[in-house]
C-alpha cells in the first residue's frame, strides 16, 4: 500500500510494508553532483507537483566496496542523484511528534553506501523512533581539497541533509527538536566532526559515534599534501575545472594513486588522506583538536564506543617485526614492552591489528572521553567485546546489525554465525532507543566521568565496569 507526504520541495510517495511502518526512498536533498555542480556545495532540488516514487533506494556515491575490512553489505546502485536520503516511519501523524536517528555510513570516506540492508529502520520504527539514512560524495568529489572549489564538500552535504530533516521530518511523524545524529567507522568520524561544525550546531541535538575515525592530523595542511601528490603522482592538477568532465572509472584510477606507497607521501597519513578536515571556514579548527580542549560539543550528550578489536584482523606488513611496527605507530620502547605485555595472550599474528586498532579507534576514543569527563559533559562509553563464533574476535562492524537488531538480515550469519545472541541485540538496541528519545541510554549505564570512567561493556553478560580501558590508556595516552 503507497502513502503520500507532501515535502517542501514537492510530494513523495513511499510504502507501507508488513509490519505496518512505512519507508520512502531515493528521496533527494540535493540536485544531482554532476557537471558544475560535481564540485560545487549542495543545491536544493528544483520543485516538483507529481509525487516522487519513494519505493527503491536511490543512486549511490559509492562505485566500488571499501574493502576486506568492511563486512556490511553496502549496494552500489549507479546514477547521478547521489544526494538522497531514506525515511523509515512508524506513522506520519503520531500523537505526539517522534524522535530521530539520522545515520551516517562509514566506508572510510570513499565507499559506503545509505542502502544497506544492516541500516533498516524497522526495529527502531517498532520502538517509536524515525530513521533517516543519507547519502554524500565520496573521495575526490567529496573531500579532496580543490584550489577552485569549496571544501569539504561532503560534510556540506551531511549539513544540507540535516537541513532536509530539519524542513521535512514533521511531514514525516517527526520532532526536528528531538534530532540524533549517528554513524559507524567513517560514519563515527562524520559525526564527531559535526560537534565541530558551528554551523551545524542547531541541527541535532546528540551523538551516537559508533567505532568513530577521524583524521590525525586533520589540517590543512595534509589536504594540501594530498592534493599536491595528486597532481605530482599524475600529472591532473587539483582544480574542479581539470576533474570536472572525468568519469568514475577515471576518478576512481586517481584514487587508487593517491592511496599508494611511496616515499612521497611524507605529511600523510597512511589512511583517510580523503576526509574532512580543518579548513578554516566550516571547520574552523582540528576536529580532535576543538572536541578534546576546545570545548566543541560541549552540552550535547555523545554516546561512543568501539569493538574490543576492530582492525585486529589486518595482517602486519611482511617481514617487519611487531615492535618496528609499534615504534612506527608513535611508540618508545618502554611502551613497546607495556604493549607486549598488555596483549601477551594475544595471537602474535593479531598483534599488529590490535595496535592499530587501539591507535586509530581504542585510544582517540577513549581520550575523547576523558577530556569530555573532565569538563563533566553528558558521555557514556562503551566497548563491544562480544566475539564472533565466526572469527574468534570481535572486530569492525560486528556490534551494527546488533544495535539496528537486524540479526536476521542478510550477511549477518557470516558475520556472527549462525545463532547471535538476540539479548545482546535487545540490549544494546535498547540502549540506543533510550538515548535518542531521552538523550541518556538508561539507569543501569551511567554516564562516564573522570572519577569513576563507568564503561558499558556490551557481551554475552553485559556489565558496566569502572575502566576497564586503563591499559590502553597507559599504553597509548598517559
Amino acid at each position: 500500500m503507497s502513502t503520500t507526504v507532501t515535502t517542501t520541495r514537492g510530494p513523495v510517495r513511499g510504502e507501507r510494508r508488513a509490519d505496518g511502518s512505512l519507508r520512502f526512498l531515493g528521496i533527494p536533498y540535493a540536485q544531482p553532483p554532476v557537471g558544475d555542480l560535481r564540485f560545487a556545495a549542495p543545491v536544493a532540488p528544483e520543485p516538483w507537483t507529481e509525487p516522487l516514487d519513494a519505493t527503491a533506494y536511490g543512486p549511490t556515491a559509492q562505485r566500488r566496496p571499501f574493502g576486506e575490512v568492511v563486512i556490511i553489505p553496502e549496494p552500489t546502485i549507479p546514477g547521478d542523484g547521489v544526494l538522497n536520503l531514506n525515511v523509515f516511519t512508524p506513522d506520519t501523524a503520531p500523537r505526539v511528534p517522534l524522535p530521530v536517528l539520522v545515520w551516517i555510513h562509514g566506508g572510510g570516506y570513499v565507499a559506503g553506501s545509505a542502502a544497506s540492508p544492516w541500516y533498516d529502520g524497522a526495529a527502531f520504527n517498532r520502538d517509536g523512533v524515525i530513521v533517516v539514512s543519507l547519502g554524500y560524495r565520496l573521495g575526490i568529489e567529496g573531500f579532496l581539497h580543490l584550489e577552485d572549489a569549496p571544501d569539504n564538500r561532503g560534510v556540506r552535504d551531511w549539513i544540507a541533509a540535516l537541513e532536509w530533516v530539519r524542513d521535512n521530518i514533521a511531514a514525516f511523524g517527526g520532532d526536528p527538536a528531538k534530532v540524533t545524529i549517528a554513524g559507524q567507522s567513517a560514519g563515527g568520524g562524520a559525526v564527531q566532526t559535526l560537534l565541530a561544525v558551528p554551523s551545524a550546531r542547531d541541527l541535532f541535538r546528540g551523538v551516537i559515534s559508533v567505532s568513530g575515525a577521524i583524521l590525525r592530523p586533520d589540517g590543512p595542511e595534509v589536504a594540501l599534501a594530498a592534493s599536491r601528490l595528486l597532481t605530482s603522482r599524475t600529472g591532473v592538477p587539483a582544480t574542479a575545472a581539470a576533474l570536472r568532465d572525468l568519469s568514475d572509472e577515471e576518478v576512481l584510477a586517481l584514487q587508487d594513486r593517491l592511496a599508494e606507497d611511496g616515499p612521497d607521501r611524507e605529511g600523510l597519513p597512511p589512511m583517510l588522506a580523503l576526509a574532512p578536515f580543518a579548513d578554516g571556514d566550516l571547520i574552523p579548527e582540528p576536529v580532535a583538536e576543538a572536541l578534546a580542549t576546545g570545548g566543541a560539543g560541549d552540552g550535547v550528550p555523545v554516546m561512543l564506543g568501539f569493538t574490543e578489536h576492530e582492525f585486529a584482523m589486518i595482517p602486519a606488513p611482511e617481514g617487519v617485526p611487531v615492535p618496528l611496527v609499534l615504534g612506527g605507530l608513535g611508540l618508545g620502547s618502554e611502551r613497546i614492552d607495556a604493549f607486549t605485555k598488555a596483549y601477551a595472550e594475544t595471537d602474535e599474528a593479531l598483534l599488529f591489528g590490535q595496535a592499530l586498532t587501539d591507535v586509530t579507534f581504542r585510544a582517540p576514543n577513549l581520550a575523547l572521553a576523558d577530556a569530555r569527563a573532565a569538563r563533566r559533559q553528558p558521555t557514556w562509553l562503551y566497548e563491544f567485546a562480544w566475539r564472533s563464533p565466526a572469527t574468534g574476535i570481535s572486530f569492525h562492524c560486528l556490534d551494527v546489525p546488533f544495535a539496528f537488531d537486524v540479526l536476521g538480515t542478510e550477511g549477518v550469519t557470516a558475520a556472527a554465525g549462525e545463532a547471535p545472541p538476540q539479548a545482546l541485540a535487545d540490549a544494546v538496541h535498547r540502549a540506543w532507543v533510550a538515548f535518542v528519545t531521552d538523550q541518556d541510554p538508561g539507569a543501569d549505564w551511567p554516564r562516564y566521568t573522570a572519577e569513576k570512567r563507568s564503561t558499558m561493556v556490551w557481551n554475552t553478560e553485559s556489565a558496566v565496569s569502572e575502566d576497564p580501558l586503563g591499559r590502553v590508556r597507559a599504553i597509548w595516552l598517559d
